[in-house]
């Protein structure tokens, strides 16, 4: 039987560019909570993004969220890998100071900007839709360094090689969209932060569920017997699963009807 249900966000739950989970998704996602199934959001979003988009259910649910770098449960943090801090001042700093380049610094309830253009914070609260505070000095900020990120207007592709030669040796880095490159700690993916839920609730990879269509979604396909990769996915990625599908809900759809009996 089923106990936990993990899916990556954009590209999987949402395709098609669309940011919003649909009320027929969040109908099916509470139905499977209401049958005492978990279900975590296993995301690169922010925490408060997330909650937003699962505004209907959003207490009954786990989030994994900033790739894996932290879980949070009914308001609680129950798992967290944080930058050193020292470390991540240096990389911020190196992203701003090159041309084209915005930083992002991920708190756990808000991320943080010091924008070099007013383009940048208008993306990131009008079309990212992030909780952001903005800063005069990356020092000011007092909490942990979740995650940080480069955004590239003119594409990542122009700057990700640089970053990568640069600091892979200290921060595991990923481009994470068209204009994305992020850094969190090494060891740092969905798949820790998914085993890290099963041991807290004593839930075994025979009763996880997974979905994903991307590489940072590969980790998480070992912590769960049931992994599917979006049909859309690279063929590595459809290789790393046990079974593939054009969407998540057409098989949340099954075992909701399932679990009604």
């Amino acid at each position: 039987m089923i106990k936990l249900i993990a899916s990556d966000m954009d590209g999987t739950l949402l395709q098609n560019g669309i940011r919003q989970v649909s009320r027929e998704q969040l109908s099916i996602i509470k139905e499977l909570t209401d049958a005492g199934i978990m279900f975590a959001p296993a995301s690169g979003r922010q925490y408060t993004n997330l909650m937003r988009n699962f505004e209907p259910v959003r207490d009954k649910l786990i989030y994994i969220c900033e790739n894996g770098s932290f879980v949070k449960y009914k308001g609680e943090t129950i798992y967290k890998k944080s930058l050193d801090r020292n470390l991540g001042l240096a990389i911020m700093e190196d992203i701003y100071k090159r041309d084209g380049c915005e930083v992002l610094l991920s708190g756990e309830e808000t991320s943080y900007i010091m924008p070099k253009s007013e383009s940048y914070e208008e993306h990131m609260v009008n079309y990212v839709k992030n909780d952001v505070t903005v800063v005069r000095s990356f020092h000011e900020v007092k909490e942990d360094f979740i995650k940080i990120s480069v955004y590239a207007q003119d594409g990542i592709c122009n700057h990700s090689q640089y970053f990568h030669n640069k600091w892979s040796g200290y921060v595991k880095d990923t481009v994470s969209g068209a204009c994305w490159q992020d850094f969190v700690m090494k060891g740092v993916h969905k798949g820790n932060a998914l085993a890290c839920i099963q041991e807290r609730f004593n839930i075994n990879v025979s009763e996880t569920m997974a979905f994903g269509d991307n590489y940072n979604d590969i980790e998480m396909f070992g912590r769960a017997y049931y992994s599917y990769a979006m049909n859309s996915a690279a063929d590595d990625v459809k290789k790393a699963a046990r079974y593939t599908s054009d969407t998540v809900q057409e098989v949340l759809s099954g075992w909701s009807e399932f679990c009604k009996g």
